[in-house]
């Protein structure tokens, strides 16, 4: 192209100069090699300009690819300070901590780890070493990465819409001041833990201060405390988890308008061992939740105005204990079958309300065929009154003794909560 030419289609902005060209022709360059700086891979392993991943984090532009070959990487914890990074293990390169020192340190926002292994941090009493820790940053992902032996494995600290995904974390089972959890949000709202296995930490997934964060499909099990530890966060989901076997079970605690659906509460066995801790919580949801196998499927203390619909409760010591501070809650469409007690209380007045439920215990009948019962089921035990003022009682739930003095009540109710579902299912929902 002629001078002339390069004028016209430069149109008024040209001065007459070459210089005006070639800054042109010098800015489309630039802007060419920042694009190819951005989407540049840069290689990490023994064989590599980069032998460590600290290397390539220092060398490494926004928006660049880290890929890390197959082997063993000790040395100081790597800092993450470039935004947009994404680092890419191939055949499961391992970090070992040594038992001494957090492994990656995450500062930058948009930051992706993906199919790292990570393993022995160490234990400490000064500090909640971790792993994987995110720390005032914001859309991260933590995915598809193995975890063994860290005293915490993902730990996020005021960070914003970030995912933890597909992680497979286990603990080295230790007692709970030894031990820390497995995935940790504190002030990290909006969080994603979705799809994870969680076994052997002191709590499997834990929440605090975080609102509006999500748990799906994960599980947690075999924990030493709970599966799921939840403290003050609002408007938070808990879908399809199965939280199996743990210490203590699942704790929700000290929130309002918590959802909580299609759960499995499981084999969590102990004096203090509960499916499911609701306390302090107001205006939530459980729907289609596993209650079995439980020494308590649900206990309620200062709860209030719960919808807990269509869940099932099987084979557990108490399927619900209500305190005389849990009210107005309701409870319809659940399923009560094989339980030790169905339903047990420390007050003779409850504010909480059954209605269209199964009982496994009903005898009633239905003459209009509506499929409900006619006549109401009371299913507070007086046994159970007596077990929950004096425990050492339940030595004798098999015994004549309970019958009897159950058989009492029913024809005499005179001591146990007046407390009855006027309309009984006939049979099982499901």
């Amino acid at each position: 192209m002629g001078g002339t030419e390069m004028r016209r289609c430069l149109g008024p902005q040209w001065r007459g100069g070459g210089a005006t060209v070639l800054s042109l022709v010098l800015f489309v360059g630039a802007s060419l090699g920042a694009q190819a700086e951005t989407g540049r891979i840069l290689r990490v392993g023994a064989r590599t300009a980069y032998p460590t991943l600290s290397a390539a984090v220092a060398a490494a532009t926004p928006g660049a690819t880290i890929r890390v070959a197959a082997g063993t990487y000790r040395g100081a914890t790597t800092e993450i300070r470039t935004p947009r990074l994404t680092i890419i293990g191939e055949g499961w390169p391992l970090f070992d901590g040594e038992g001494q020192r957090e492994l990656i340190v995450v500062r930058a926002d948009d930051v992706t780890i993906r199919g790292l292994s990570f393993i022995n941090t160490g234990v400490s009493h000064m500090e909640d070493r971790a792993a994987v820790r995110v720390i005032e940053s914001s859309r991260c992902r933590i995915e598809a990465n193995r975890f063994r032996d860290a005293l915490f494995a993902i730990y996020l600290q005021k960070s914003f819409a970030c995912q933890v995904r597909g992680n497979d974390i286990v603990g080295a089972s230790r007692d709970e001041t030894s031990n820390g959890n497995g995935v940790h949000l504190w002030y990290s709202p909006h969080t994603s833990v979705i799809d994870n296995h969680v076994r052997g930490q002191r709590d499997g997934i834990y929440f605090e201060f975080s609102r509006g964060s999500v748990a799906r499909g994960n599980v947690s099990e075999g924990n030493r405390r709970y599966g799921l530890h939840f403290m003050f966060s609002d408007s938070c989901r808990y879908e399809r988890n199965t939280f199996r076997a743990n210490g203590a079970g699942v704790a929700v605690m000290y929130s309002k308008q918590v959802t909580m659906l299609g759960n499995g509460f499981l084999d969590a066995q102990g004096s203090a061992a509960y499916g499911l801790l609701l306390k302090e919580i107001t205006d939530g949801t459980l729907a289609g939740n596993q209650f079995a196998g439980n020494s308590t499927g649900l206990y309620l203390e200062g709860a209030s105005r719960l919808a807990i619909t269509d869940n099932d409760f099987t084979d557990n010591g108490w399927a619900v204990r209500l305190m005389a501070d849990a009210e107005d809650s309701r409870f319809s469409g659940n399923v009560f079958r094989a339980n030790g007690f169905d339903v047990a209380t420390n007050s003779r007045t409850l504010r909480s309300s059954f209605e269209g439920n199964w009982w496994d215990e009903y005898r009633g009948y239905d003459l209009d065929r509506d499929g409900s019962g006619d006549v109401p089921h009371q299913p507070v035990r007086l046994f159970a009154l007596v077990v929950e003022r004096h425990p050492e009682a339940l030595i004798l739930l098999r015994s004549p003794v309970s019958r009897v003095l159950d058989a009492a009540e029913r024809v005499f109710p005179v001591l146990t909560p007046s407390l009855a579902d006027p309309r009984p299912l006939m049979r099982a929902p499901r």
